[in-house]
């Protein structure tokens, strides 16, 4: 008879893993734990009291209110027009088509400041497009309706760079499919196409609301910053700070660190249950 030899078991992919594993929690943890910890440390250092009333307090609350319902709105318009935008650039050959796909990431590309100098410059009553909208009684740059252009500017790339891969991937069949068993256009659209791109549009969307509420170089030059009407979080913290209010910019700093991290295991799940449609179809 034979002796049957147990298998051999697998071994690390990559050698020293423990060393690997070891240097990448080190690192991780003095980049992105400590620096994290000392935030809650330092805004917790004031009591409970005390934390209460500079997290509430009525400038605060109002810059939450104003970004958060900033994020949301330019969020939902990401979310419509950079579909429409990755699908332009995906199904359709037109002049400048290249060039399009590339300035799309320029808001990645460019510097806070500089964005902000660039909106502001066309925005602006005697701007390109101000100009148009003045006569109106519409103004954009210096009032509230800045901040949602400029949350709009920031975060359409997220949208479109995460819708593209996926209707880049879909098959052309499915949709011929859908119209050999009688459906229309518009019934492609929505039973086929809407459906799977729905997970990445979804998931870009939350990308660019983690995007806008943490932005400040581009929205400070367009909001006007007054407080209670257009000031936004990210400025209510360095206007704090600016007063020496170390502790109160913390405690703000902090409340809008649990919004940015409620967004990222938003985002983990969005895409956890995409990989598990794909991985059942």
């Amino acid at each position: 008879m034979f002796n049957r030899r147990s298998a051999p078991k697998p071994g690390r992919v990559l050698p020293g893993f423990g060393l690997s594993m070891g240097i990448t929690v080190g690192y991780l943890t003095a980049v992105f734990l400590v620096p994290v910890a000392g935030l809650v440390l330092r805004s917790a250092g004031i009591g409970w009291e005390g934390l209460v009333e500079s997290v509430l307090s009525p400038a605060a609350r109002s810059s939450y209110i104003i970004t958060l319902r900033g994020a949301a709105v330019a969020s939902l318009v990401n979310a419509v027009f950079g579909f429409v935008t990755a699908w332009a650039l995906v199904r359709y050959r037109f002049p400048l088509r290249r060039f399009f796909d590339v300035i799309v990431d320029l808001p990645f590309a460019l510097p806070g400041a500089v964005g902000g100098l660039a909106l502001t410059a066309v925005y602006a009553d005697n701007g390109w497009i101000g100009e148009l909208l003045a006569p109106l009684g519409i103004q954009v740059a210096y009032a509230p309706l800045g901040i949602y252009v400029t949350y709009v500017f920031v975060g359409l790339p997220f949208v479109i760079r995460s819708v593209q891969p996926v209707l880049e991937n879909l098959e052309a069949e499915e949709e011929q499919a859908a119209h050999v068993l009688g459906a229309t256009d518009i019934q492609t659209f929505f039973r086929v196409i809407v459906p799977a791109a729905l997970p990445a549009t979804i998931s870009g969307a939350t990308l660019a609301f983690a995007r806008a509420i943490g932005d400040y170089g581009t929205v400070i030059f367009m909001a006007g910053n007054v407080p209670l009407r257009s000031e936004v979080a990210s400025r209510l913290v360095y206007n704090r700070l600016d007063q020496y209010d170390v502790v109160g910019a913390t405690s703000v700093a902090t409340v809008m660190l649990l919004f940015s991290f409620i967004m990222l295991i938003a985002i983990n799940l969005l895409q956890k249950r995409a990989t598990a449609r794909e991985v059942e179809l």
